[in-house]
């Protein structure tokens, strides 16, 4: 069944339309990825599905009573209040009684006396006037289902946990479709596997843009690609899209070359003269003028970044080298006897929770902060280059090219004079763009411009923190080839799963309590030599035994209490086979647009597997014991 319908919709700020005659349906149960580059308009269709863009032309169908929610790019920074405050603000006016009357009741637990008493009436009252207790079973399920702490302040909490909480406040009001603008952004790995985990299980219709290939290529069952104002749907996943987009922009480049070809042709005819102006030949001239415009229509796909490092002499054999080092605040530890080795043309990926200690140790690989304890040494002709991810090497008030140029019209690039405009084209900034002042960008466009910076000086070391955030994903692949090229060293913080698999050949892994632990290879190479050296260290197995018919001796069972648990075993594996069987026609992307109302049965049928399998072990549990 449709929830949304998009057709002819056209939105425009001025300039080419960024949505134009666009047109989109989606159904219950899918799950679509939007995907585009850094300004095609990927939010405004977004905002347009959520109902704050109205359209310049077009028009919207939706299911009557479409409930819609979106979870922001940002967090935003003046959200105040305790978590249950904010998961219940998404609820609105019921919200607000809700809280209420949450305080109130913590108030009477710790201070119970005429006035907190009193308080607590009128807050039921209130509560009870706009329908507030299904509300209030609804906030108190979601912050269970999420995990969240209830009475933290949410300004307390980690970039991580603070997204988890928004995203209980989009859910809470269960909505029929769900906007996600980038939802992994600035989470650690930990965070981001939490929230594919969770939207893969969640059943819910969705619609998000991601950067995150590995999360793209998991949760979407269609992407759609927004180019150049036009919006077409690619079914599948994520690898399916790359194959069918290339071939489809190579169809588009053969046709437009026979078109161009033609209207060359003509306009050679046209300038004969005479023979152009004869009566037979006017259609002819109607026919040219038909190509002139539909040539001057033609919006040709921007071109890819040009992203080069520059050539300098090798450094040393040794890059870096330290020996026990330790480094504690307070009573965390960050680092303990750390030692480690890197050598010139490693390629070391920095892996761990926010707040582990990454970014101190950047820092004292690089010489910049001395350790409490141990040694650092660095290795001889060593020209380092370092991206911060919080952009402070850039003047939000200076210009694009003021901050590349430094008040020159020419920088100089591998030992050649460029002027500024044209090497920041190289990084997709027109010269209008290249103009404007930082603080103007957007978070893409400001990641385009530090990487342009950055490579505008000679290094043989690059120091990369989180490189990959708001990049789109043509741009993060170029910078990911580049970076597999490159001859230099590289230390590379990032949580972006793929692009660690395909970049490092080493990770340093943060594994708790001032461990960093080395292991050779990527993300995935990480996972399965750590998952074997658990299975090593750990030979019992742990985690929810499958059932068997053995029950404890000491405990002696009922005739029919003995069948019944005689039987849970074979019902736990029927029930199995039939919910791996029911996934897998779910997440057949042909499904979604042949058989709608087949899709919410095979959800529906999904709930009552699971919650079935849930009472039989429950059951088996407690027969067992």
């Amino acid at each position: 069944m449709a929830l949304i319908n998009l057709r002819d919709v056209v939105v425009s700020f001025g300039g080419p339309a960024l949505l134009n005659g666009l047109n989109l349906q989606i159904d219950t149960g899918e799950r679509v990825c939007l995907v585009g580059r850094n300004g095609a308009g990927k939010s405004t269709l977004m905002k347009v599905l959520a109902g704050t863009i109205t359209p310049d032309d077009g028009q919207i169908e939706h299911k009557q009573g479409l409930l819609v929610t979106r979870l922001k790019q940002e967090v935003p920074h003046d959200t105040t209040g305790s978590v249950y405050d904010v998961v219940a603000d998404g609820l609105g006016k019921q919200g607000e009684m809700l809280s209420r009357y949450h305080h109130a009741s913590q108030k009477v637990a710790t201070d119970y006396n005429d006035a907190t008493m009193a308080e607590l009436e009128r807050a039921q009252h209130a509560l009870e006037a706009c329908d507030g207790w299904d509300a209030s079973q609804r906030v108190d399920t979601m912050i269970s289902r999420l995990e969240l702490p209830a009475d933290d302040e949410f300004s307390s909490l980690s970039g991580g946990m603070k997204r988890r909480v928004l995203l209980a406040q989009a859910l809470v009001l269960d909505p029929d479709l769900l906007l996600l603008d980038e939802p992994t952004n600035h989470l650690d790995i930990e965070a981001i596997n939490w929230m594919e985990e969770f939207l893969l299980n969640y059943r819910a219709t969705l619609l998000f843009v991601t950067h995150d290939r590995m999360l793209l290529q998991h949760l979407a069952t269609r992407i759609i690609d927004l180019d150049r104002g036009r919006l077409t749907s690619w079914p599948g996943d994520y690898s399916t899209y790359l194959t069918r987009k290339e071939a489809a922009l190579e169809a588009e480049e053969g046709a437009n070359a026979l078109f161009d070809k033609k209207l060359a042709e003509e306009e050679k005819w046209i300038r004969k003269g005479i023979k152009a102006r004869r009566t037979r030949n006017e259609g002819r001239v109607r026919a040219l003028k038909a190509l002139r415009q539909e040539h001057s229509e033609r919006r040709n796909r921007v071109g890819t970044a040009n992203i080069k490092t520059q050539t300098i002499e090798a450094s040393g054999k040794i890059a870096i080298e330290l020996e026990d080092i330790c480094q504690h605040y307070g009573d965390k530890n960050i680092l303990e006897n750390f030692s480690a080795t890197i050598l010139r043309g490693d390629k070391i990926g920095i892996i761990g929770p926010n707040g582990a200690g990454k970014s101190t140790l950047l820092k004292i690989l690089l010489g910049k902060l001395e350790p409490q304890q141990g040694s650092v040494k660095l290795g001889t002709k060593l020209e380092i280059a370092y991206f911060d991810q919080h952009r402070a090497q850039l003047d939000a008030e200076k210009t694009v090219i003021e901050n590349i140029g430094d008040g020159s019209d020419e920088i100089i690039i591998n030992g050649q004079p460029r002027h500024v405009i044209s090497y920041m084209q190289d990084f997709l900034f027109s010269p209008e763009r290249a103009r404007t002042p930082v603080k103007a960008l957007s978070g893409g466009e400001r990641n385009r411009l530090l990487l342009a910076k950055l490579f505008t000086k000679p290094a043989n070391m690059l120091v990369m923190d989180e490189p990959t955030n708001d990049l789109d994903v043509e741009t993060l692949e170029l910078l990911e080839e580049l970076l597999i090229e490159y001859k230099g060293t590289l230390l590379l913080v990032s949580h972006d799963r793929a692009f660690i698999n395909n970049v490092v050949t080493n990770c340093l892994v943060f594994e708790g309590d001032g461990q960093v632990n080395s292991y050779v290879g990527g993300y995935d190479d990480w996972l399965r030599q750590r998952k074997q050296a658990d299975d090593k260290s750990a030979p019992v197995k742990t985690g929810k035994p499958k059932p068997s018919n053995q029950t404890s001796a000491t405990k002696k069972l009922s005739y029919n209490d003995q069948r019944e648990f005689d039987a849970l075993p074979e019902k736990i594996e029927s029930l199995d086979t039939e919910m791996e069987q029911v996934q897998q026609a779910l997440s057949d992307p042909e499904l979604y647009q042949k058989d709608a109302h087949k899709v919410a049965a095979l959800n529906a049928r999904s709930n009552a597997i699971e919650a079935e399998l849930t009472q039989c072990y429950e059951r088996w549990e407690a027969l067992g014991d």
